[in-house]
């Protein structure tokens, strides 16, 4: 059963990085500010980063995903419950990557604590500690992201403007960026030369930023500014995630915290490395059109909520705190996409109930 419980929660780690890994830098990707590749290295680097350093600050997480609290202190050390719990997680967010719906892990192993322990403790699960320390930060986080970046970003957007800094469409030619103006009859021109230009879809016009602040370019410092908040978002992602799937290991005594840290840590890199793409695409694409001057505001206000629910011990989803800020983002520029946020949404209802769901019939089955 330990064994089992090393490969539930390998298989686990895996699933969270190829589904939330490129969550920290869609905005990147998004909004033309970089290319998937470097989006993807720069990720994967800060996460590990956050990882690595979980364990000294998020001690209130590996509790709260330990179960303890939840089910009885007799059923939260079981490797069979801790087992059942993370297969049941990790059967969900796999699920979920396959098609390409950005979901979260800390939902899926919420389902999972809950499914196993309904059967592992006959029922008797602790439903104010569920509701107070699980389920109110899960559903309160996105709305507040939300609220957040809708009110944050005509802060900064204000601010620009009275510092005379202009934002411009352009595409690329060659190795730089060109200004391009839209013609009566729908097609672009270079500003520098008048010479009309096509491009195979929208995605590929991105907003750059003409002026300077302080001496310095707008553009290249908003692009440095927006990877620093890109690697925060991330940096927090590994600092909140990594100590709820080490928690199932630390629980079975099944590894040492620090090689069960590492073990994760590795998991997560190698599963956003093969199989973040179709995340990568939602997030980046599918939710909203987006401006790195909107994307470094969404990045920045993820990563203090994350960073800070993880200190307080706070199992929030980065996911949806991510999504939120997105979500309010399109509000503000008047690009949402509903369907596929109606989409997102409909998954969040039912990834709890179906990685409760999975769980049970596997603590029943592994019992």
């Amino acid at each position: 059963m330990l064994t089992l419980i090393v490969i539930a929660v390998v298989l686990l780690a895996y699933s969270n990085g190829a589904n939330d890994n490129f969550k920290g830098v869609a905005t990147l990707f998004g909004s033309g500010t970089t290319n998937y590749r470097r989006a993807l290295s720069w990720a994967t680097i800060t996460t590990f980063a956050g990882s690595a350093v979980a364990l000294w600050l998020a001690h209130g997480l590996v509790k709260s995903f330990s179960g303890k609290g939840l089910v009885p202190d007799a059923i939260v050390g079981q490797p069979v419950f801790l087992t059942a719990v993370g297969l049941g997680a990790a059967t969900t967010v796999l699920i979920a990557t396959w098609t390409g719906i950005p979901i979260s892990t800390t939902h899926a192993l919420t389902g999972g604590l809950i499914g196993a322990g309904l059967i592992a403790a006959r029922g008797d699960i602790r439903l104010s500690a569920l509701a107070t320390s699980f389920l109110v930060p899960l559903l309160c986080s996105p709305l507040i992201s939300g609220l957040l970046t809708l009110g944050i970003y005509p802060l900064f957007r204000g601010t620009r403007r009275l510092l005379k800094v202009t934002s411009s469409t352009c595409v690329c030619v060659g190795a730089s960026y060109e200004p391009v103006q839209t013609l009566p009859d729908g097609s672009m021109a270079l500003v520098r030369t008048g010479v009309v230009v096509q491009t195979a879809q929208v995605s590929e016009c991105v907003e750059r930023y003409q002026g300077k602040i302080f001496g310095l370019q707008a553009g290249p410092a908003l692009d440095v500014m927006h990877f620093a908040s890109a690697g925060a978002m991330s940096f927090a992602r590994g600092l909140n995630d990594t100590p709820k799937i080490v928690a199932l290991l630390i629980g079975a005594k099944a590894l040492t915290p620090n090689i069960g840290l590492a073990l994760v840590a590795v998991a997560m890199a190698i599963g956003g490395i093969l199989n973040a793409k179709k995340v990568a695409e939602t997030m980046s694409q599918k939710i909203t059109r987006m401006s790195p001057g909107q994307g470094f505001t969404a990045n920045l206000v993820t990563s203090i909520l994350v960073a800070a629910a993880s200190g307080f011990g706070l199992p929030v989803s980065t996911t949806h705190v991510s999504c939120g800020a997105l979500f309010g983002i399109g509000v503000v520029n008047g690009t949402a996409r509903w369907r596929m946020i109606l989409t997102i949404l409909m998954a969040w209802v039912t990834t709890l109930p179906l990685a409760a769901a999975i769980a049970c019939c596997l603590y029943f089955v592994l019992k």
